[in-house]
């Protein structure tokens, strides 16, 4: 793959709900709502009328305040007048959900009776239920994804309320009668006063203001203030008094783990009307007591990335007894019995309920032959918040395969025999998904760690200059490196040591996902649900500490089709590097070189090979620029490269129309390349990199591939690939972005393909290099498409047998307008 995008990590933060134990806690303090009898009373006072005129001189808020006490005195005599048992049935003659808890059931009669039966769901067709002051849905829209519609002023039926024969309430029946040929009124709702609705928040310390002004906002807006930090959704302090040491219930918040927030968030959610993410006003994340963390999607990405980059791998694959576990220190390995494998890994994500959690099973067998159970189930990327377990059983096999057996269909709703042996497996709402881990180690625990490069290349047999090479690509560091910049460097899940049916079926989903955003509308209900519904299906697959709700083409692109296919390359990489982490006295990148099955051999400076090179990359770049800094490159060194995996020089250079082009990639994807060869796209997406469909696609400038090679200011190492490729007898320009069905002829013809960028090399500095391969080395002037999608021009192949791998290309990324400080 010669065409990926470095992925960009979205965090789509939201704001918490209240704990579960709070809701509970506060449900009947919401509303001021009391439960109801479950006897019928026998006094009858007159029931109360749902419309009235206002009076003159009345305003509009004073007619919305007699609405909502009228709605009150409904709900105070029916209550004293309809049991639960009553109450539940009338729901159900009324097609409403009569399945919930009591306070439930009564809240949601009380409503409907007074305003009318609602409609289902126009988004999925579920079930509206009224929870605190908005109507949110609790159907789903499949088994991937709840549905995440809510409303203020849902949609209702204007149909009169049915009473089931067997309800003989006189109460009841005199007030349907008041309402005969009256409509249902409109329930008003002052969103402002609920901006803080069912949130119990804590006051900390000296603040900006007094603390008697910010309870008065929080209660004034829906909200309730506790004295104490216990059960409470957050607490609110200054930065300044954070800076002091913080009081007493600062301290107790942070070994709580409750949210710890900025003044700020009071402010802003008021001015916006809508409760802000608790995690963009955290004041906390660098202050965490020892031994209690942050999760890790709770910290700054960049401290999130040096923690997972020095966390310990702790599941390296399908036979790697789990680290938590501590058994593998006592030689414990995973158990087999008949062909199976008792080890899984599961993940879920759900956006729509906050839910992003996983799952590890194991059955571990000791060396004396005692059988343990180890599970582990939580938050991804808060180890802190997960249940553990390590449970003896001894020399009871049958008895511990069944526990396995019973917890795996609890999390996933599958039966686990199946699963393993023919990875037959239905999704269950709500349900973990099986990752199909592989046999072997990723990548992230067999390659060599720094400490062991050093011994390996020191032992290496191979020439200086390949070892070199081989130590970069049989080292940890470049794939923790790709695997954190998409956020999917989880210690305790490896997606470096997946089976190709797991990648197979990522890969499918993808596929499945553009056609269905193809036929999509932009906006509006069926859009919400396409895009959460396919965002929860790869999270899931492919987890991550940030799941987010991705949206676009763009999105699919640079972080679910780039970062597949990086995945997918970095599972090439763990199988060929094997386990050489205490392996460096067996020359283990001489093994892996083996594997490889590509000869490299290092240009020399004076060669007139490099020398081309270096005056193709001179006239064809520009200069990176991330944030305020701008990069240039300089060449360190030059590998000549021959593979079976690809056409050797001696058939490439008998096609017509070759052309020596750069490709980019990332250092993470260079041993797949070498290994199988440049693989087409995956897919076809209208942006640049995608957009020639299931191409391999180069470019005629180093500054594109530049920009996927370049990694980042503290490593500015990379290499760049030049191929010669054969674009074939027709050759056919492009201007704009072609659609689906252009590309799926391309795709048929096999046609060569030039996309002409708003820039092009000047044709004539271009020159020939031997076998009348063409090298356009000219410098980089305006093309006369300065409207076209693509900034440099692209040269797309459909047949991976016209392309052949020449040369790496060694570079350093150099800053060029740092300022040099001299030392006084």
């Amino acid at each position: 793959m010669v065409h990926e995008t470095r992925s960009r990590t979205h965090a789509a933060e939201e704001g918490k709900n209240a704990p579960k134990g709070q809701k509970e806690e506060h449900k009947e303090q919401e509303g001021g709502k009391e439960r109801p009898s479950k006897n019928k009373k026998p006094v009858e006072p007159e029931a109360p009328t749902k419309t009235k005129k206002l009076k003159g001189g009345e305003s509009e808020l004073d007619g919305k305040e007699n609405s909502t006490k009228e709605f009150e005195d409904f709900c105070k005599a029916i209550r004293e007048h309809l049991s639960v048992e009553d109450m539940r049935k009338i729901l159900e003659a009324n097609d409403q959900d009569a399945s919930g808890p009591e306070d439930a059931v009564v809240q949601i009669c009380e409503d409907m009776m007074f305003y009318g039966p609602l409609e289902k769901c126009p988004m999925c067709g579920g079930q509206l239920e009224c929870k605190g002051w908005k109507y949110k849905c609790t159907g789903k829209y499949s088994e991937w994804a709840s549905c995440i519609f809510s409303s203020s002023n849902p949609p209702r039926r204007s149909d009169p309320i049915k009473v089931p024969e067997d309800i003989s309430n006189d109460f009841v029946n005199k007030w349907l009668k008041q309402q005969e040929g009256k409509g249902y009124p409109k329930r008003d709702v002052d969103e402002e006063a609920h901006i803080f609705s069912g949130m119990m928040i804590a006051l900390s310390g000296r603040m900006s203001r007094s603390h008697a002004y910010f309870k008065e906002q929080i209660l004034n807006h829906g909200g309730k203030v506790n004295n104490s930090v216990l059960g409470v959704t957050c607490v609110v302090a200054s930065p300044a008094e954070r800076d002091k040491g913080g009081s007493g219930g600062f301290a107790e918040a942070l070994e709580r783990g409750t949210p710890v927030v900025s003044e700020n968030w009071i402010v802003d959610s008021i001015q916006k009307k809508e409760a802000q993410p608790l995690a963009a006003y955290d004041i906390v994340s660098d202050v965490v007591p020892e031994g209690r963390g942050l999760p890790l999607d709770k910290l700054d990405p960049s401290e999130e990335a040096i923690e997972t980059l020095a966390a310990e791998l702790k599941l390296a694959g399908k036979r790697s007894v789990h680290k938590d576990s501590k058994l593998d220190k006592d030689g414990g390995h995973i158990f087999e019995k008949d062909g199976i494998i008792y080890n899984c890994a599961c993940s879920i994500c759900e956006l729509g309920s906050e839910m992003n959690q996983f799952c590890i099973m194991q059955l571990i067998m000791l060396p004396e032959k005692q059988l343990h159970l180890f599970y582990k189930k939580g938050p991804i990327g808060h180890d802190q918040m997960a249940e553990e377990r390590v449970e003896d059983f001894g020399n009871r096999v049958n008895d511990a395969i069944k526990e396995f057996a019973r917890l795996f269909e609890e999390v996933t709703g599958n039966e686990f025999e199946p699963w393993e042996r023919e990875k037959k497996f239905e999704k269950k709402s709500m349900k973990m998904y099986p990752l199909d881990m592989d046999v072997g180690f990723d990548v992230r625990h067999g390659g060599a760690a720094l400490r062991q490069l050093g011994a390996a290349a020191a032992h290496c047999k191979l020439d200086p200059a390949i070892s070199f090479l081989l130590k970069q690509l049989c080292g940890q560091e470049i794939y923790r490196y790709a695997l954190t910049e998409m956020a999917q460097d989880l210690p305790d899940l490896p997606v470096g040591m997946l089976t190709d049916l797991h990648l197979k079926r990522g890969e499918e989903v993808l596929l499945e996902w553009i056609r269905d955003a193809e036929a999509a509308p932009e906006s509006g209900p069926a859009a919400d649900a396409l895009w959460i519904e396919i965002s929860n299906k790869w999270f899931t697959l492919f987890p991550t500490t940030r799941p987010y709700i991705m949206r676009g083409f763009e999105q699919i692109a640079d972080n679910v089709a780039s970062g597949f296919e990086t995945i997918r390359d970095i599972n090439v990489a763990s199988h060929l590097i094997g386990d050489m982490f205490d392996s460096t006295l067996d020359d283990p990148l001489s093994e892996c070189y083996k594997k490889l099955g590509c000869s490299i051999n290092s240009v020399p400076e004076d060669s007139e090979d490099y020398k081309m090179i270096v005056k193709y990359l001179e006239k064809t770049y520009e200069p990176v620029k991330v944030d305020d800094v701008v990069y240039g490159v300089s060449v360190d060194r030059i590998y000549a490269v021959e593979s079976s995996a690809f056409p050797s020089y001696e058939e490439i250079k008998k096609l017509p129309n070759k052309v020596l082009l750069w490709c980019g990639t990332r250092s993470s994807n260079l041993l797949r390349h070498l290994h199988k060869g440049f693989l087409p796209a995956v897919c076809h997406l209208p942006v640049p990199g995608y957009m020639f469909g299931r191409a391999i696609v180069c470019s005629d400038a180093a500054a594109e591939a530049a920009r996927y090679g370049y990694t980042a200011v503290d490593r500015p190492e990379g290499y760049l690939v030049l191929a010669v490729a054969s674009l074939g007898k027709e050759i056919k320009e492009i201007t704009g972005t072609p659609g689906a069905e252009d590309v799926k002829s391309l795709e048929e013809k096999k046609l060569g393909v030039k996309g002409v960028g708003r820039k092009t090399t000047d044709e004539s500095e271009h020159l020939t290099w031997r076998d009348g391969v063409k090298v356009p080395c000219g410098k980089l002037v305006p093309s006369g498409n300065e409207h076209g999608p693509l900034e440099y021009n692209e040269f797309a192949v459909y047949d991976p047998k016209q392309v052949s791998i020449q040369f790496l290309v060694g570079v350093r990324y150099e800053e060029q307008n740092m300022e040099v400080v001299p030392d006084e």
